[in-house]
């Protein structure tokens, strides 16, 4: 069977990934641009403005909220130093008491919150949020400029996270060796690989571990 295509905004198999979050991917980002196939128009440059909740107790599930709509994903495993995450839960708000109760909160790994009526809008689910010592929301916004190198999906990006800004970059394919190969052509080799779960509790202070450079 022949390695799957990946076309950039479209869904495909689990996708592995790495992606690292630093203060300077200048060089890295120039090679990938030089080295990036011809891309669509609509992934040239993205913007989005998005809310992260992150929980002290949870680093496994990735919730972040945009445009009213919540999306969490979930890891699976690591092969070769690249995580795979999966899809586990979409919804939007206003949100049924029940999928707080069954998807959202046991995500976060925290003590559920009294939930005294059937559907919450999207502000007093993050009152729900506020009162949680153990869970975070955090402000991301993100400039994002799309390429395509050795059939992998790729991305440098400008990241404000609670206004700290900070760069990504990452590969990411159904192929792990197109993902190395890419990691190799664009001088990332050593580089850790660091989520947004990850970057986020380093930058606000929720982790103490240094970015992959700074």
């Amino acid at each position: 069977m022949g390695k799957e295509a990946m076309k950039i905004g479209e869904i495909s198999k689990p996708r592995f990934e790495f992606r690292s979050f630093g203060q300077d991917f200048e060089e890295a980002h120039y090679r990938m641009s030089r080295l990036s196939v011809p891309v669509p128009e609509k992934v040239w440059e993205r913007v989005s403005e998005e809310i992260y909740i992150i929980s002290r107790t949870n680093d496994v599930n990735n919730t972040k909220i945009r445009d009213g709509k919540m999306d969490i994903k979930t890891y699976v495993q690591t092969v070769d130093g690249l995580e795979q995450w999966n899809p586990l839960m979409k919804g939007e708000f206003p949100i049924k008491a029940e999928v707080l109760k069954n998807e959202v909160f046991p995500a976060f790994k925290v003590q559920m919150p009294e939930l005294n009526k059937d559907v919450y809008t999207y502000e007093e689910f993050m009152e729900m949020v506020k009162a949680n010592s153990d869970l975070l929301p955090v402000r991301v916004k993100k400039e994002r400029y799309g390429y395509m190198v050795n059939n992998t999906i790729c991305e440098f990006g400008y990241v404000l996270i609670n206004g700290a800004q900070i760069c990504t970059i990452n590969s990411e394919s159904t192929e792990i060796e197109d993902i190395k190969k890419t990691i190799a052509d664009v001088g990332l080799e050593g580089v850790e690989n660091i989520n947004y779960l990850q970057a986020i509790k380093r930058v606000t202070g929720m982790i103490d571990k240094p970015l992959a450079n700074e």
